[in-house]
């Protein structure tokens, strides 16, 4: 059985192949701020735990400025050796014709071993092919979950709601006790794709994208989901539910003011959290509607992936393979985790937090990956479509609309639909 190699072990590993000279490796990111120091941070412990290889980490901007920019750098041929790609842009660097190289094959062509199983349920199915193998190295990874104002529930004398059914009863008694009961952060992450994993609902034709770009429909119009954004809507109008438009911290202030109840955030947001916040919070899973057959599976991953881009020599490519290893050690995954509030990927990785008393001395730091570990469903796994980042601006602007009563539910959903379905068909022929 495939046990991930403790740091030790790696370094052992590898001496032997250390050569006078170091390969160079070239890692492109978007990632900024404290999550692109601890990127480097990462890079530095790779290069000191050996010697043939060298890895040198460089910012590209934002996500869409990474992918664009490795792409344009594909195309020219100066590509970088590993590319950070973000989940919506995961179809984009997968379906560009000999683009990448599998992460699980150039890791096992190296000589490591590799065990799917490892992984936890939510990272493992993401950024594979429809039959399990990685095409991409999952690295900052993260869950949507509810972030809760343990004084306003205390003053309103609640618990944490489950399900939305549940919130619903509740939102009344917490909005009579002073506060805005419901928050989010992000409703094409949150309230779409992963409502229809939450509740186990099909995303969009051929097995959510992943079996083929051809014909490729999204369900937008899906009665539930519609029923969601109608109840989020009636929620908004009688008070329970505040929308502050598509930016991150907007809709987050609220919580961090101690002014909210509840927000449905990241669970990487944590640890700025725990700096920003005026008052007590915890943590419980993303809510789903009980009424719905087959709900309550686990959710699907949000963050980035690590891409193995092709045209390299054969040398550059083991060292890439090295550090896609290095970096599923246990040891740094632990590290990566609780450096950042990103997820741990592998179940060794969290069983070592939770065997050091991580856990106990930050509790809502395990929601998340207690979350991506529920039971998985025929369609909590997640989604492969093209031009998915332009799909979401599409979402954006439709959900905006129906915030500010320029359009009904059913209106936007329909929309967003045909201009997705457009964009999936003209991405079909460009992949084709």
């Amino acid at each position: 059985m495939f046990k991930p190699l403790s740091l030790a072990g790696f370094a052992l590993a590898f001496s032997a192949s250390a050569s006078m000279a170091a390969t160079n490796i070239t890692w492109w990111h978007g990632m900024a701020g404290r999550n692109g120091e601890v990127i480097n941070e990462v890079a530095q412990k790779f290069n000191a735990a050996q010697s043939a290889c060298a890895l040198t980490p460089v910012s590209k901007g934002t996500y869409e400025e990474a992918l664009a920019s490795g792409i344009a750098a594909f195309r020219s041929g100066e590509q970088p050796n590993i590319l950070q790609v973000f989940d919506a842009g995961a179809a984009t660097i997968i379906n560009a014709p000999g683009a990448v190289i599998p992460a699980e094959d150039l890791i096992t062509g190296a000589g490591h071993p590799f065990d799917r199983e490892a992984f936890i349920e939510g990272v493992r199915y993401f950024y594979a092919t429809p039959d399990g193998k990685f095409v991409g190295m999952p690295f900052n990874s993260s869950a949507p979950i509810m972030y809760v104002n343990t004084e306003a529930l205390e003053k309103a004398g609640v618990e944490a709601p489950k399900t939305w059914e549940e919130f619903e009863a509740i939102a009344p008694k917490l909005k009579e006790a002073g506060y805005l009961p419901l928050v989010q952060s992000q409703l094409t992450w949150q309230f779409t794709e992963n409502f229809f994993s939450r509740n186990n609902i099909q995303f969009a034709t051929n097995n959510n994208g992943y079996d083929s770009v051809t014909d490729t429909k999204i369900n937008m119009t899906d009665p539930n989901l519609v029923m969601m954004f109608t109840k989020l809507k009636a929620w908004a109008d009688e008070g329970y539910f505040g929308y502050f438009g598509a930016g991150w911290n907007d809709n987050q202030k609220l919580f961090e003011d101690g002014k909210a109840a509840l927000w449905i955030g990241s669970s990487g947001s944590f640890g700025g959290l725990q700096k920003t916040a005026q008052k007590p919070f915890t943590a419980a899973f993303l809510p789903y509607w009980q009424g719905i057959e087959g709900a309550g599976t686990n959710s699907f991953i949000g963050g980035a992936a690590l891409f193995a881009m092709s045209g390299k020599p054969d040398e550059e490519n083991k060292c890439t393979a090295d550090f896609f290893q290095f970096l599923t050690s246990p040891e740094i995954q632990k590290f990566y985790h609780q450096a950042t509030g990103y997820v741990a990927i592998t179940k060794a990785a969290y069983e070592l937090a939770k065997s050091e008393g991580y856990y106990e001395k930050t509790p809502v730091a395990e929601v998340g990956i207690q979350q991506l570990m529920l039971k998985s469903g025929d369609w909590s796994k997640g989604y492969r479509l093209g031009f998915y980042p332009q799909i979401r601006e599409i979402m954006e602007r439709e959900y905006g609309r129906i915030f500010a009563g320029e359009t009904s539910v059913e209106d936007a959903m329909k929309t967003i639909e045909t201009e997705a379905n457009d964009l999936l068909a003209r991405f079909a022929k460009t992949a084709g």
